[in-house]
């Protein structure tokens, strides 16, 4: 699987902004496409933050089984600014996703998609390059004001900045912290949120997502400490 779109990675900080708001207008924000496959990813990196690792976990929908893992390393193209993680992890990503056999239905992402101060976060990035629905699903809040959603399961609120709903705060699991869900591409929030619910197997992140956190984090260890990865 290969981009559709591909441009340069080793911008300054003010070139990435700049082409953030760009490629933003090719965010489509609406969409229920139909899923048989959905790709997990989650990136990882090492302790002294030049290697990045990648890992796309992709799981059959609804059984949300394990039926294709690709994974990658490479050194990191840009430090840390925040709002520019893309920037950072999406190299890696693209590696990894060019080895895969299936191709998914959807692209799920440890992180944000319009949620972002230029509505251009890792997830809409990715969908726009791959021309691939794509939502993301964060830990954590990079931008907008919120109220706490009921602490049931299921439960959401809306994520808003200046006025505009750009995401959705979601209770993945009763009396546990949310999770920040945004459209990526190709898909609405309604479907967004409808998704990442329907992937949730007990624990905070949906299946694709934890999976993919997993693998990286195996890949990471194992090729720091032997250099090289055994397959699962």
């Amino acid at each position: 699987m290969k981009p559709v779109l591909t441009h340069k990675w080793d911008l300054s900080p003010s070139e990435a902004m700049k082409l953030q708001r760009l490629l933003s207008k090719k965010v489509i924000a609406e969409g229920e496409p139909e899923v048989k496959f959905i790709a997990g990813v989650d990136v990882s990196v090492s302790r002294g933050g030049d290697i990045g690792y990648a890992a796309v976990v992709v799981v059959s929908f609804p059984e949300l089984e394990v039926v294709e893992v690709s994974s990658s390393s490479l050194k990191i193209p840009m430090p840390y600014v925040p709002g520019l993680l893309s920037f950072r992890e999406s190299p890696m990503i693209i590696k990894a996703f060019e080895k895969l056999k299936i191709e998914p239905d959807l692209i799920m992402v440890d992180g944000q998609g319009i949620a972002h101060p230029r509505r251009f976060g890792i997830a809409s990035h990715l969908g726009v390059l791959f021309d691939k629905p794509s939502i993301g699903v964060a830990k954590t809040r990079l931008v907008g004001g919120y109220e706490d959603p009921e602490i049931d399961a299921g439960s959401f609120t809306f994520l808003y900045d200046g006025g505009e709903v750009i995401g959705a705060v979601v209770r993945t699991r009763s009396k546990v912290k949310p999770v920040f869900v945004s459209v990526g591409h190709k898909v609405s929030l309604e479907f967004a949120v409808k998704m990442t619910l329907s992937c949730c197997r007990g624990y905070r992140l949906p299946e694709p997502t934890r999976l993919a956190h997993i693998e990286v984090n195996r890949v990471r260890i194992q090729i720091g400490k032997t250099g090289k990865l055994k397959p699962l």
